[in-house]
């Protein structure tokens, strides 16, 4: 069972006062007795001195001190939070670091030896958040002079903090979950921790029925997030479906899933870029041979016989046609893009005035009307003839 000391801000105290000051931790630790201490920290900071000999106190505690930024450690109170051996930092909390300060008067030489006590105050603080986050002087004198605060997502990844208390029941069968959500870009990595927030103590390993319904839901997650940055290449076999850019190390698939790795082999681009395939995965990218490159449509139309006898290698004129193919993918890959598109317009201009209209949804209810909610869901008003003998005679009504 750890100890546990709050320096909690009152009305009245802070850093350097009261139940925050050294001299009470002190006390406080002495009662610990070298069990490990949990130190709680909710402050807007105070005397930059106090909160020094609080971080050198926590520092030669002989048992372990993990200290908790549970809302705020600003100022002197970011200095106490440094001093233990793990900083955990709420994800709702705050950090924030600033130049020391101090209310002064007198004549120059008296502010000027102000200026110079500041300044040596600094250098003292900067090397204590220099120790715990591994940064350089430089980088840690420029987050102090310019008052930085620091979310504990941006705390952690400036090294200011070890760990984020997030609040989240720890799901057993890591492994299953690491599996699939490991390589998954980091936002999609809290997308996914939040929608497998369960609940459950019964969870486990052994529990077989769990793990696979489990599987089973991060296959379709995964592959959610697969749909939404799929990106396509069309090449001389086909179109190649991938994540990320074209290069080296990136993964290809056949399928609008990504499910299906590309089969190993040599897939040249519109663009003559050639891809070296092998497992799914591209291992070499060839850039275009401009020499080989294709040439413009309205010349492809009428190439002169000497072009096909001339003293090119066979390699090239491979290398020619299967850009032309890769290119012919591309140009039919739009046609049928387009082709549908062309149909979907003209079935809408088949319809008639009639049937636009009642697709149209009034969503306007005049201030004080009781009209029914239904008539947002209704397919077409209520009194629109459905039979042919009824449109007639709506027709013939209308006529005379």
């Amino acid at each position: 069972m750890s100890y546990k000391i709050y320096l909690y801000d009152t009305e009245t105290d802070c850093i350097g006062s009261g139940n925050l000051s050294s001299a009470y931790i002190q006390t406080q630790l002495e009662a610990a007795d070298g069990d490990d201490v949990e130190v709680h920290i909710s402050s807007v900071g105070g005397s930059a001195f106090d909160a020094i000999a609080i971080y050198d106190l926590l520092k030669k505690y002989p048992g372990n001190v993990t200290t908790y930024i549970d809302a705020l450690a600003a100022s002197a109170a970011s200095v106490v939070a440094m001093g233990g051996r793990q900083v955990i930092m709420s994800k709702y909390a705050l950090l924030m670091i600033h130049k020391p300060m101090v209310g002064t008067g007198g004549n120059a030489d008296e502010l000027l030896k102000d200026v110079q006590m500041l300044n040596v105050v600094q250098e003292r603080l900067a090397q204590i958040y220099m120790d715990k986050s591994g940064l350089d002087g430089t980088t840690v004198n420029s987050l102090i002079n310019s008052v930085t605060w620091m979310t504990a997502d941006q705390a952690l990844d400036l090294g200011f903090i070890d760990q984020i208390e997030d609040y989240q029941t720890e799901i057993t069968n890591s492994a299953l979950i690491k599996n699939y959500t490991s390589t998954a870009p980091a936002v999609y990595q809290r997308c996914i921790n939040k929608i497998l927030n369960i609940k459950n103590n019964s969870m486990n390993t052994e529990n077989k029925e769990l793990i696979e319904k489990t599987t089973s839901v991060l296959d379709k997650i995964m592959n959610f997030f697969k749909k939404v940055v799929n990106k396509q290449t069309i090449t001389d076999k086909g179109t190649l479906h991938h994540a990320g850019q074209i290069e080296e190390g990136a993964e290809v698939y056949l399928d609008e899933d990504m499910t299906t790795p590309a089969i190993s082999d040599t897939y040249t681009c519109a663009d003559g870029k050639q891809l070296d395939v092998k497992q799914g995965k591209i291992q070499t990218v060839t850039p275009a041979d401009p020499e080989n490159a294709p040439e413009a449509e309205d010349e492809d139309d009428d190439l002169p016989e000497s072009k096909f006898k001339s003293a090119k290698k066979p390699a090239d004129v491979q290398n020619r046609m299967q850009q032309l193919k890769a290119r012919l993918h591309a140009q039919n890959a739009l046609l049928t893009e387009a082709r549908t598109a062309l149909e979907e317009a003209n079935n809408r201009l088949q319809k008639t005035r009639t049937e636009v209209k009642n697709e149209i949804k009034s969503t306007f209810i005049p201030e004080g009307s009781k009209r029914s909610n239904k008539t947002y869901t209704e397919p077409a008003p209520f009194f629109a003839p459905q039979t042919e003998i009824a449109k007639n005679a709506v027709k013939k009504a209308i006529a005379s």
